[in-house]
């Protein structure tokens, strides 16, 4: 089980690059094994080109290294608060992809002005406050500011996404970046403005629980 999250793992980091979310060798994604005793998480340092499955490292929630010729990314101890503080979560994504991170930069939540915004974030994408690298600061922020969002900013450092599978992780990776551009792109053009809660709330539930689902009774997908 193991061999395979580490594939799963390493394939999910090179997303990240293929996706345009990170440089040279910063970001990382880490996932929790079957029976959440580990995680596999990206080596630190470790240029992108030259990553393969066996590269990445098996941590113990304790911190300790199990398997690894690399040591772990230098943000294991958050993904590893993350973890120990939401057992909903099964992946964590950790970026500095560049409008979203822009956002974080000037201590900004990326406003829910978007349809697209409330379909995937519920809300707007918050920003947590500033926190330093290496410790548990950064996964206490996030569990504190975080709510019930897939993506947080955090303050003069970057982005870092949640979820059950490493698919949705990256999902709310790639749609942060996205949505982050395009509030950007607008606030260039003029004023944005909010959506009204009801709004926020009927689009997040369509998308939610209807979205990509086949009805039998048309025989079609939403």
């Amino acid at each position: 089980m193991l061999a395979l999250l580490r594939e799963e793992v390493c394939e999910g980091n090179l997303a990240l690059q293929r996706n345009g979310l990170v440089a040279w060798t910063g970001g990382n994604l880490s996932a929790l094994a079957p029976d959440r005793d580990c995680i596999v998480i990206k080596p630190s340092g470790l240029a992108y080109a030259r990553m393969q499955p066996q590269d990445m490292v098996v941590v113990a929630l304790s911190g300790a290294v199990i398997e690894g010729e690399h040591g772990p990314s230098s943000d294991t101890a958050s993904h590893l608060g993350i973890y120990r503080g939401r057992p909903d979560v099964g992946s964590v994504v950790h970026t500095h992809s560049t409008y979203a991170t822009a956002f974080a930069a000037v201590g900004r939540p990326i406003p829910c002005v978007l349809t697209a915004i409330a379909d995937e974030f519920g809300g707007p994408v918050p920003c947590g406050g500033y926190a330093r690298i290496g410790g548990d600061a950064i996964g206490e922020e996030v569990l504190r500011s975080i709510g019930t969002s897939p993506a947080i900013l955090m303050r003069q450092h970057g982005v870092f996404t949640i979820g059950a599978t490493i698919d949705k992780a990256l999902q709310a990776a790639v749609m942060v970046e996205d949505v982050a551009r395009t509030v950007f792109v607008a606030m260039q053009l003029g004023a944005v403005t909010d959506l009204p809660p009801q709004e926020v709330a009927a689009n997040h539930d369509r998308y939610t629980h209807r979205y990509g689902t086949t009805h039998a009774s048309e025989g079609v997908s939403r």
